[in-house]
């Protein structure tokens, strides 16, 4: 079926999309992480009254917390690994150097 029969068979069934345009970023929040999906490709659809958001992108996952910056899990995993402490050491030692993996690691490494 080509895209322009495949509209027509929605336009039919009473589905209407619609590409979002210039979205700058996606956010998605859940009790203990947040997953951030920049430049993501967003289409609306809307289906027998419900609408739904189709999201296309890369997440970035995060630690949620109310204060301080965001730090990428796999950092976090990573700084814990290497400096061999919990993950909860390993983020705050990334809050404390900016983001910093080098930084952290050797930090903690000193601390010791």
């Amino acid at each position: 079926m080509s895209p322009k029969q495949m509209q027509a068979a929605m336009k039919r069934l009473g589905i209407k999309t619609e590409e979002l345009e210039n979205v700058e970023e996606v956010v998605i929040r859940t009790a203990d992480k947040e997953y951030i999906i920049p430049r993501a490709a967003v289409t609306k659809m809307e289906v027998q009254g419900q609408t739904t958001y189709q999201i296309v992108g890369e997440a970035e996952e995060f630690a949620k917390s109310d204060e301080g910056p965001r730090v990428p899990e796999e950092d976090v995993r990573l700084v814990a690994e290497k400096a061999n402490v919990s993950e909860e050491r390993a983020r705050q030692a990334l809050i404390d150097c900016d983001g910093e993996l080098a930084e952290a690691i050797v930090k903690l490494m000193g601390e010791g």
